[in-house]
């Protein structure tokens, strides 16, 4: 009886073991709720930084490019695309079994000025802007087609109070550019998904203007799987309610959410936004943790971060990917956004690759 009794044991300690040491990654412990993404740069890709490359492999089982798909990288001149990185990306995805999300068609900025203009430097007219937008996305989207799940399709198009961006893009076709480029990505490659993406999503004006053209779009018939929420996160905002609220709206109309640009600045905040033409004077008392972060501080970043997670496991069966932008400290973008030469820490890995220690924190939420 005692050598049954102690068996049993044995096999309930070897059963918990097995299920730590299958779920030691952030991704491995979101199996069947979401996929956990990352977004990744070229040096990454290329194996130059290779521990960066290892982590990205061993970690995630999502990516998405950091930059290497924009507008002016991968479609600089009228007839002249560059494939070389993100071909590298897509054959970096595939090799390692990851989701890959093409990041992004049409976007107001890092674009060529070329795109809007005609031989005299004048605006194009409507219908050569649509038919440049036309042969951008089908190229593109043509080249991966079937090896990419989904596309950020068209990014920012409005303003935190709901306007619509007064962007080329909209002086010259009006919002109709969001259809067309809808329509385009679904022609080149009707089985991927097509996303929406934009910050400040959990601004209530933001997130109301997104659920009407959500409906506007559905009801023309055009496809649109997904809202990505950006999520360029601060100490104190945007509220858990806010947050809340702004995926409650999103379902209701019919879509998935990804979360899509994850970090939490854990520097004093200018401003709100994630604009990236906007910038700020460096000052020493915006920049206070330059020799590392004090243990308070610390603790409050990483309660915020768990009820971001917190969340994100609760609405799991609506939310289909957690991407971070950015694999570490010393990489992401936060660093000189929107004031150049700060030191920041909003990612999961410090600035050695090290994972922090709030991740063991998530993956334990996980299991509940």
């Amino acid at each position: 009886m005692k050598i049954k009794i102690i068996s049993a044991l044995a096999s309930v300690v070897l059963l918990a073991f097995s299920n730590c040491m299958a779920q030691n990654t952030l991704a491995e412990a979101a199996s069947g709720k979401f996929f956990v993404g990352v977004a990744v740069n070229t040096q990454q890709v290329d194996g130059i930084k290779p521990k960066e490359s290892e982590l990205i492999a061993k970690e995630f089982n999502a990516i998405v490019a950091e930059n290497c798909m924009k507008p002016e990288y991968i479609h600089p001149k009228e007839k002249n695309y560059n494939w070389t990185d993100a071909d590298k990306f897509v054959a970096f995805g595939e090799k390692n079994k990851q989701v890959i999300t093409g990041h992004c068609l049409i976007w107001h900025s890092q674009i060529g000025k070329w795109f809007f203009v005609d031989e005299k430097g004048k605006d194009v007219s409507y219908e050569v802007l649509k038919e440049r937008m036309r042969q951008h996305i089908l190229t593109i989207v043509g080249r991966y087609k079937g090896r990419i799940k989904g596309w950020d399709v068209v990014n920012e198009a409005f303003e935190d109070d709901g306007s619509y961006r007064n962007s080329k893009f909209y002086q010259i076709l009006g919002k109709h550019f969001i259809r067309y480029a809808f329509q385009f990505a679904h022609e080149a490659d009707p089985d991927a998904e097509l996303y929406y993406n934009d910050y400040n999503v959990e601004t209530p004006a933001k997130c109301d203007a997104i659920v009407k053209l959500l409906k506007e779009l559905k009801a023309a018939g055009v496809r649109i799987d997904a809202v990505g929420s950006q999520a360029h996160m601060h100490m104190d905002s945007p509220t858990l309610g806010n947050i809340e609220d702004s995926f409650r709206k999103l379902t209701a109309a019919g879509v998935k959410i990804l979360i899509t640009e994850w970090d939490i600045s854990i520097l004093p905040n200018p401003y709100s936004g994630a604009n990236i033409s906007a910038n700020f004077k460096y000052a020493p008392e915006m920049d206070p943790y330059r020799d590392g972060v004090p243990y308070s501080i610390q603790q409050k970043w990483n309660k915020r971060v768990l009820d971001m997670f917190q969340l994100y496991f609760k609405y799991n069966d609506v939310i289909d990917r957690v991407t971070v932008w950015g694999l570490n400290d010393a990489v992401t973008w936060l660093n000189n956004f929107p004031i150049r030469g700060r030191t920041d820490y909003p990612l999961l890995f410090d600035r050695n690759n090290n994972r922090k220690s709030v991740v063991d924190e998530i993956i334990k939420i996980s299991k509940k």
